[in-house]
């Protein structure tokens, strides 16, 4: 199972930085290359542990609904989030914050699983892994650079 691990130094308390990355209104923003749209369940603001929302999005020219739950949730310091239903076998994405000093240190740890079997690992290795992690990358400059605006 691929994991993608990532690391974001911000300038910000660790609450403003927790609550900004469970807002879907800001995901929106951070996925507008992809049309990314929330469509059921939590459609706007603050995501909550229990909560679903369904995203529409364009990947690869076809569009695609994937529904994630909040399974953990101990603010400011973690949320978890799971794909409930979608084009994926899996996924698990966790969300740690630490605050250190006047900056909060994020890390994703972002695990999936492809159908297909062999095919879907080779399109993991290939492509998928990479352009995972551009758009969590995205993500997190969307957020870094909303938190450290005031």
């Amino acid at each position: 199972m691929p994991k993608i691990e990532l690391t974001t130094s911000i300038l910000a308390p660790i609450e403003k930085v927790f609550d900004l990355s469970r807002n879907i209104d800001l995901h929106m923003e951070s996925t507008k290359q992809t049309g990314e749209k929330a469509i059921a369940g939590k459609t706007s603001g603050l995501i909550e542990l229990g909560e679903t929302v369904t995203w529409k999005a364009k990947h690869f020219g076809v569009w695609q609904t994937l529904t994630s739950k909040i399974t953990e949730y101990d603010r400011p310091n973690l949320f978890v989030d799971e794909m409930v239903s979608g084009a994926f076998k899996s996924i698990h994405h966790q969300h740690h914050f630490i605050a250190s000093g006047n900056q909060t240190i994020m890390k994703d740890i972002f695990e999936f699983e492809s159908p297909l079997g062999i095919l879907g690992r080779m399109f993991n290795k290939l492509i998928l892994t990479r352009y995972l992690t551009e758009l969590l990358e995205e993500r997190n400059r969307v957020i870094k650079e909303a938190a450290e605006l005031n």
